[in-house]
């Protein structure tokens, strides 16, 4: 069973192994059912792939550019229930993702992070980081990685990875986009 905002639902025993084997601290690609590739693909359709999840525009909804463009910083700090994240928390939960995917795609650490931690950050209110900075924060690690995607893609930069595990990487991020820009649209209807 596992709870989401307050119901409870059934998990299969396959999507709860899943669920356990990702590991957020060191965002694991490992997956024994997923389908490999061996080499990464052409450097549009990375791009596309990166765009598709964080924006301009998708066919299937709100990306994570446009889930978060008219939220305020009252509803960004406003929780959809107690111990539940705020969407300024998602929002800088997966610029932190960016980064990592970004850094290991490169081998770059790049500049420190806006917060020192990892991955979730408390941000109860606007006092820890104010909503303008958490979407700066955003933009600013999307364009870093759209930029590396596209330097590697025309051979401007090369990645220590695998070609299937850069892959991994574009496709995981841009997945992890657009699950949390889904459970943003989600928060606002519920606020």
């Amino acid at each position: 069973m596992l709870e989401v905002y307050g119901e409870t639902i059934a998990v299969t025993m396959a999507a709860e192994r899943r669920r356990n084997a990702f590991s957020r601290s060191s965002m694991s690609t490992a997956s024994s059912v997923k389908t490999t590739v061996a080499a990464l693909p052409d450097a549009t359709v990375t791009t596309r792939i990166i765009e598709e999840g964080y924006g301009p525009g998708a066919w299937h909804g709100a990306d994570m550019r446009a889930s978060i463009a008219e939220v305020t910083a009252k509803t960004a700090f406003s929780r959809p229930g107690p111990g539940r994240h705020n969407i300024a928390e998602i929002a800088l939960h997966h610029a932190w993702c960016v980064r990592s995917v970004a850094n290991q795609l490169s081998g770059d650490e790049g500049a420190p992070f806006v917060l020192e931690g990892a991955d979730w950050f408390d941000l109860s209110d606007a006092k820890t980081l104010a909503w303008a900075k958490v979407t700066a924060t955003l933009e600013a690690e999307q364009d870093r990685l759209a930029t590396i995607v596209a330097d590697i893609g025309a051979g401007r930069a090369q990645s220590a990875l695998p070609e299937s595990e850069q892959f991994d990487l574009i496709l995981g991020v841009t997945c992890h986009a657009v699950y949390h820009a889904g459970q943003i649209q989600l928060i606002k209807v519920l606020l």
